[in-house]
């Protein structure tokens, strides 16, 4: 069995960029996990997802109840270990193939 591994990023409040929904206004941050396989179509994965996060394209701001917040963008996460593909999470045997294709 391939043990998992966890990326984690943390957004902070931060300045506004190009897209925002509101320019000019602070948004609310958080910390964000997602799991991939240690083996190497996950490291593979892993590197993919760093220059996607590098590059901005990993979070988008939305609002919400009248606050603006950082969420997930469009590329897909595996926020569980479990629960299959209902729940973010593995079992799915097309995940890997599914978030290389996106990247």
């Amino acid at each position: 069995t391939d043990k998992a591994f966890q990326p984690l990023f943390k957004m902070s409040y931060s300045c506004p960029k190009v897209g925002d929904p509101h320019p000019g206004h602070p948004y609310k941050g958080g910390n964000f996990s997602a799991f991939l396989p240690k083996n190497k179509e996950g490291l593979k994965i892993a590197k993919l997802l760093k220059t996607a996060f590098e590059r901005g394209l990993t979070f988008q701001i939305k609002s919400c109840d009248g606050e603006e917040r950082v969420t997930w963008g469009l590329i897909p996460h595996k926020t569980s270990w479990d629960g299959g593909q209902a729940r973010n999470g593995y079992p799915d045997a097309q995940y890997l193939h599914e978030v290389g294709t996106v990247l």
